[in-house]
């Protein structure tokens, strides 16, 4: 299991050659994001993990606007239960997967704040997430994409929202008991618009997408932002019955994974993850060319383990 003591809270921690000390979410704007997903049908496993990470949105504050996109069983019901925005109609390719470049469009469309972010529905989010999002508004980047590396958690049942210092309490859980994912696992990008206001037709959950959209920030020099350091996303994990072949037909091996990395421009899985700037518990940081080397041989294991897991199972 990967080490992750040395992750610690917003609050705390030291490093040389940093530059500004991040605030306190009450020295920060108060103004709120916009969170948009795609959730699958709310059956099973899957139904209590997305319904867990959604609720942890909602309690987020200040309070980011919520949109749920597409028709799968139960989005409608989830939406009026948590008092978020649900949208049906989008639009899906040829085997009825929902396609992302309509779900942007439309994200951004219907946005009443400027800062959008993409979460993958079995994400957990604690407000160490907006704290994040805040420190970035504050700096003079005009545009940037921000996400970071995620904590894969053994999570089965729904959790308890009303039970005090659940935030905490599950925090704690997954610093112990996680696993901190790959760094070319992306679950979650934070934005200005109107950037990615116009992408490809990628499929929805299938693979190189997102490595397209850190390629297409690295060609348009806006910077990339790692905020794993600072950021405790919380990854439910899932089997990929779902879908025929699993994880690898998801990510590599199926058509539909295929054609995303055609429309990608045929970019390697690898392709555009490095980031340029690391959120860290004292501040923004630009990252070096030999600090991004020591972080690409660091996770060099997980990337072994999740390059096995999609190309040979």
């Amino acid at each position: 299991m990967t080490n992750l003591a040395g992750k610690t809270a917003l609050s705390t921690g030291a490093s040389s050659g940093l530059m500004t000390e991040l605030p306190t979410l009450k020295q920060l704007t108060e103004k709120p994001i916009t969170i948009f997903t795609v959730p699958k049908a709310f059956k099973g496993h899957i139904g209590i993990i997305q319904q867990n990470a959604i609720k942890s949105w909602t309690l987020l504050r200040p309070q980011p606007q919520i949109i749920l996109f597409g028709n799968e069983e139960g989005i409608d019901e989830i939406a009026n239960k948590l008092r978020v925005i649900h949208v049906p109609d989008i639009q899906f390719n040829e085997c009825g997967t929902p396609l992302l470049n309509s779900i942007f469009r439309q994200a951004q469309e219907l946005a009443k704040n400027s800062i959008l972010s993409y979460v993958n529905t079995d994400i957990i989010l604690l407000n160490d997430f907006l704290l994040a999002v805040k420190q970035l508004q504050t700096t003079s980047f005009h545009h940037f994409l921000m996400t970071g590396q995620r904590t894969d958690v053994n999570i089965t049942e729904s959790l308890d929202f009303d039970m005090p210092a659940w935030d905490t309490e599950l925090c704690n859980f997954a610093l112990k008991q996680g696993t901190l994912a790959s760094a070319v696992c992306m679950d979650y990008f934070v934005f200005p618009k109107p950037l990615y206001t116009e992408i490809p037709s990628f499929a929805v959950g299938r693979g190189y997408w997102d490595h397209w959209i850190f390629d297409y920030a690295h060609k348009l020099k806006i910077p990339v932002v790692d905020a794993t350091h600072v950021v405790t996303a919380i990854h439910q994990n899932h089997n990929y019955n779902h879908l025929s072949g699993g994880r690898g037909a998801a990510y590599v091996k199926g058509n539909e994974a295929k054609q995303n990395a055609k429309l990608a421009g045929n970019i390697h899985i690898t392709s555009g993850y490095a980031a340029t700037w690391k959120l860290t518990p004292l501040g923004l940081k630009k990252r070096k060319p030999l600090s991004t080397l020591f972080s690409f041989l660091v996770d060099m294991p997980r990337f072994a383990k999740l390059f096995k897991e999609v190309h040979l199972t």
